[in-house]
């Protein structure tokens, strides 16, 4: 089943390009998806009663256009199994942790439908993962982000989906992160309380806004290598992009991150460095509590070391 919509654009939105004002429209649509749109027909234009027309994908809007837009029917590919190495921390019968390395995308997306950690859950589980998120995200009931590392909780069952899915909302699970910024933090250790949205420009990118939800994130300094420093975050909500978008907010943004950052990284790595460190729980089915950690990977031993060596 298709979705058509319509859109009438606004003296604010006059002379912006039809993709641009597209994606913020309909913001869960990338502008290459729309640019896609564009070239198959898909986006008209009204030139008069009964009057519709293809849109260039180079049109700039003008104030009263009304604009038409057909979304395809979305075609779901099968998600396949994959034998890809899985360093897991905790597994039972309802749950496990795995340690995802960084640069693994957690779950299929357009360009992404292999190699993913959901592929080597799907072969690794047999199948027994939870399917409240669909299939694309069997299992997943909380994610990281490709270029982070670290513990990953996964459900194989619906029972310890809701139980996990809970704790997560009434904010009682222990997550806390290891992370190397740019500066030197004056204080010991402090909170971040600062709501957190989409941005409202670059649609793809979080911020700190007003309109924004609920996010905190403490942290506290771990060592200090001059112009650097190496902290722990502990998160009491959890927000696309939390840490990276706080501590850029602080004028503190994470070592490496190149979408965040604004500053270039001396060092050769390949994305922010900031890793999952602990996971701690109750597991919802047998009531214990359950500790997790993930060892700092290489990438981030090899960075801290460069660091040491340099204050030396």
């Amino acid at each position: 089943m298709k979705n058509d919509f319509w859109f009438q654009i606004t003296e604010d939105e006059e002379g912006e390009r039809i993709d641009k004002q597209l994606s913020l429209l309909v913001d869960s649509l990338s502008r290459s998806y729309l640019q896609k749109l564009l070239r198959d027909g898909l986006v008209l234009l009204e030139k008069g009663p009964g009057n519709m027309q293809p849109v260039r994908a180079n049109y700039r809007v003008k104030c009263d256009d009304r604009i038409y837009l057909t979304i395809p029917e979305a075609v779901v590919p099968d998600i396949l199994p994959e034998n890809l190495p899985l360093s897991i921390i905790f597994e039972d019968d309802h749950l496990l942790v795995v340690d995802k390395p960084q640069g693994m995308v957690v779950h299929p997306a357009p360009g992404h439908y292999s190699g993913t950690l959901v592929n080597a859950l799907i072969y690794h589980c047999q199948g027994r993962l939870s399917g409240i998120n669909g299939i694309l995200r069997p299992g997943i009931v909380h994610r990281i982000d490709r270029d982070t590392s670290g513990a990953l909780l996964v459900c194989k069952s619906d029972v310890a989906h809701h139980g996990i899915a809970r704790q997560l909302k009434d904010h009682d699970m222990e997550r806390c992160y290891e992370a190397v910024v740019f500066g030197d933090i004056k204080e010991d250790k402090g909170t971040v309380a600062a709501p957190i949205g989409r941005h409202h420009k670059e649609r793809k990118q979080m911020a700190v806004t007003a309109d924004g939800k609920e996010a905190i994130t403490h942290y506290r300094v771990l060592r200090r290598f001059g112009n650097y420093t190496y902290i722990e975050c502990h998160l009491e909500t959890g927000r696309t992009h939390q840490i990276r978008v706080h501590m850029t907010h602080i004028g503190h943004p994470l070592v490496g991150d190149q979408v965040y950052g604004h500053r270039k990284s001396p060092f050769d790595l390949n994305g922010q460095a900031l890793h999952a460190k602990t996971l701690g729980f109750i597991h919802p089915v047998t009531g214990e509590a359950i500790h997790t950690e993930a060892p700092l990977p290489a990438y981030f031993d090899k960075l801290l070391s460069g660091l040491h060596n340099n204050i030396m």
